[in-house]
């Protein structure tokens, strides 16, 4: 399952965050360090296929693709030289596939810290490309040593080289140019800045209506990266409740179902994740696969043996299934194709393995 950790300054919300994705159990308070140690979550990820195909299929259950959150204490300026929780703050964002920032963007005066997310994320992002900095200057004159017995290191020790100079600077690396190639390269060191980022900004209930004026400047910043504007505080209350009431409070707001199930299914594919599906009358699943996975590799997410004995695999798209009311009748009316070991899976599918072993 992969691993999302909620980065932020003390009082951003990311204690609230976790509350709004597991329906409580995290510590909430308006001071610095009230979380110490990491609570860690399980999320469903949202996805209305998959309930319209348990609907269709009469499913007795219902399974949809999880992720596993951390709610990380806070961090503060000095982190990276032992400030706040200072090494263990940092060792834990090490342990997780993508980060997410959680950047405060509502006025109270009643809760310290600044109110300008473009505030927030400078901190976090020179105290993430400082701690980087001690790691890479470790890497590369390690590299460079290796480098007299070892010529195929030049390659390395360049990289390395540029990373130094880039978070010597203050940059991330994800804002060094780097491409696809030179960052899978750098996996082996564990860079903090490195993995995958995203942002949710923190905004406050009187702020709901202006979500896209706020978030300009950060998605200006962050260029590439998913922004998503939450009222983390709202969304939290909202998870406490009985659905029905969940949800005539979010549409009374004008919110709809909420924003966490849009920040849950960007997450979710901000790692290339993507999901094909599985249904019938015992069960109605979704399967997370790597995007540009291959039918076998695919099968192998449910058992290895599929793969292993991989024949082929009787694919349709879900919408598809769904218009033609169930998978005898899809077979019928010639919707279903038969695809071999070549076929590249698309999000979306459903699918039945054919196997031998």
């Amino acid at each position: 399952m992969e691993r999302f950790g909620f980065v932020g300054l003390p009082n951003a919300g990311k204690s609230s965050l976790y509350n709004a994705l597991a329906g409580g159990g995290a510590h909430a308070a308006p001071y610095a360090f009230a979380t110490t140690d990491p609570n860690i979550g399980v999320a469903k990820v949202p996805d209305h296929r998959l309930e319209k195909l348990s609907a269709m299929s009469r499913s007795k259950e219902t399974i949809h693709a999880a992720v596993q959150f951390t709610d990380i204490g806070g961090l503060v300026e000095g982190a990276s030289q032992g400030e706040g929780l200072g090494n263990a703050f940092l060792s834990h964002i090490r342990e997780v596939d993508a980060i997410v920032f959680v950047l405060r963007a509502f006025p109270d005066e009643d809760v310290p810290g600044p109110q300008d997310p473009l505030e927030h994320l400078r901190v976090v992002e020179i105290e993430l490309a400082l701690a980087d900095l001690a790691s890479a200057e470790k890497a590369c004159d390690k590299m460079q040593r290796m480098l007299k017995g070892d010529s195929s290191l030049k390659r390395t020790v360049e990289l390395l080289t540029r990373c130094v100079d880039t978070l010597g600077e203050g940059t991330p690396l994800y804002r060094a140019g780097l491409d696809a190639e030179e960052r899978a390269e750098l996996k082996e060191f564990f860079f903090l800045t490195n993995k995958p980022v995203m942002a949710v900004l923190n905004i406050g209930e009187d702020q709901i209506g202006d979500e896209d004026a706020i978030a300009a400047p950060v998605r200006s910043e962050l260029d590439g990266a998913e922004v998503v504007p939450l009222s983390v505080q709202l969304e939290a209350e909202a998870a406490m409740m009985a659905p029905e009431d969940r949800q005539e409070m979010l549409e009374a707001l004008g919110l709809g179902d909420g924003a966490v199930p849009a920040f849950l299914t960007s997450a979710y594919h901000m790692l290339g994740l993507r999901t094909y599906l599985t249904t019938g009358e015992k069960e109605s699943r979704a399967w997370t696969f790597r995007a540009g996975s291959t039918a076998p590799e695919a099968a192998g997410v449910i058992h290895t043996d599929f793969q292993r004995g991989f024949i082929r695999a009787e694919t349709i798209q879900w919408n598809e299934l769904i218009e033609a009311g169930s998978w005898a009748s899809a077979r019928e009316a010639g919707k279903v194709r038969s695809e071999g070991k070549d076929y590249v899976v698309e999000d979306g599918d459903v699918m039945e393995f054919r196997f031998n072993v």
